[in-house]
């Protein structure tokens, strides 16, 4: 059995998509060791990461060529049982296709995206949940937004929640604070995401700013950890123009190993975006043992449970009384932080990784190793 994965994600700083296909290749080598898998990545410096049995095939980084021609030719010559992609598969894919959709933010909320790409997301999703064999989504929320959306029989698309790596744990705050130093002396207030109009930075700095006249003696920064896009000047700018510009900085991407440093160092974690079809850094922040205040909108109530205080976006007043709540209340923010750990320990990337083999060997049609994946699958939820 021999089953292709586009993860030309890898090695390009894309987050969540790239997050989400190396922690399933990486579990899938320890799953399955009979299948053959195929990768296909379009950097060189990206083999690396990808488990060393399996097979790396570089394809072009530009898309057009990517999707267009090259996916297509390689997987005619690697003759897989099946092609898993993010979002887009390739025009004429000669193999059943495996659709992960995290979300459907372009359809929804168009006006976070150029004009150009939210048409082209528009089009090539539509053609491939339309053509895949199954779809794969993230959440509960996204499932009925993609049925919604698409028309799809229930059993085509199937939740599979991501996982949070054993990397994102709890370290002692102290040492992860100093690893920080000079740069971050005081204590401060975390967010952790790309720099996109619907992460809803604008709103978190005018609440930050809100926080410090409202309660003074805060001793607290705001810390900005992710990759820098065109609409980092305009974030950068309103911090700038806000009354406590000093206080609010900008880390741009930082590794994983970076980032488990700043989610231990913080005192609270604030996610304040529009529209998520999962949030995995409400996860990651929460297995490190922070709490967390976060939106109350699309999928994220449902990813935090009942272990974050949540908040309506649009609303800088209570983005500042979430935050309040948990920096002046010391119990509170102990129970937040033991709820979230105990919330974070039900996602795992091995069961992600391992649910997602069912798929791959129902969409192949073989019932042996689809039982047997399933046994595993079982034992995994067991032990969480």
């Amino acid at each position: 059995m021999r089953f292709s994965v586009d993860a030309h994600a890898i090695g390009q700083h894309l987050t969540g998509n790239e997050t989400y296909i190396r922690n399933l290749l990486n579990n899938f080598a320890r799953l399955d060791r009979e299948a053959d898998f195929v990768a296909y990545l379009s950097r060189e410096n990206a083999f690396p990461g990808v488990p060393d049995r399996f097979t790396k095939r570089l394809v072009p980084q530009n898309p057009y060529l990517r999707v267009g021609f090259e996916l297509a030719r390689k997987t005619r010559e690697d003759s897989p049982e099946l092609l898993h992609v993010q979002y887009t598969s390739p025009l004429f894919c000669p193999v059943p296709v495996v659709a992960t959709v995290h979300d459907l933010s372009f359809l929804e909320h168009p006006e976070y995206f150029t004009r150009f790409r939210a048409l082209q997301l528009r089009l090539s999703v539509k053609r491939t949940v339309e053509r895949a064999a199954r779809i794969i989504t993230v959440s509960e929320f996204s499932k009925e937004s993609i049925l919604r959306a698409y028309g799809l029989r229930d059993e085509k698309v199937v939740v599979i929640p991501n996982g949070v790596s054993s990397e994102f744990r709890s370290i002692d705050r102290e040492v992860a604070r100093r690893s920080l130093l000079p740069h971050l002396p005081a204590p401060f207030i975390l967010c952790v995401s790309d720099v996109q109009p619907r992460k809803n930075h604008l709103r978190l700095v005018t609440a930050f700013e809100s926080l410090l006249k409202t309660h003074p003696k805060l001793p607290h920064h705001l810390v900005f950890v992710g990759k820098e896009t065109w609409f980092s000047p305009v974030v950068e700018a309103a911090a700038a123009k806000s009354g406590v510009a000093n206080r609010i900085h900008f880390t741009g991407f930082v590794s994983d190993d970076q980032l488990l440093r700043y989610y231990n160092a913080c005192d609270l974690f604030a996610y304040p975006s529009l529209y998520e079809g999962f949030g995995l850094p409400i996860l990651e922040a929460m297995a490190c043992g922070r709490a967390v205040v976060c939106s109350n909108t699309s999928s994220m109530p449902e990813v935090a449970d009942s272990a974050a205080l949540l908040f309506d976006p649009n609303s800088v007043d209570q983005i500042m009384r979430a935050m309040a709540d948990l920096l002046l209340d010391v119990n509170l923010r102990g129970r937040m932080e033991r709820l979230g750990v105990q919330n974070a320990a039900k996602f795992s990337w091995e069961t992600s990784a391992a649910r997602t083999l069912d798929v791959y060997y129902a969409v192949a049609g073989s019932k042996r190793r689809r039982s047997q994946v399933a046994a595993s699958t079982l034992a995994l939820r067991n032990r969480v």
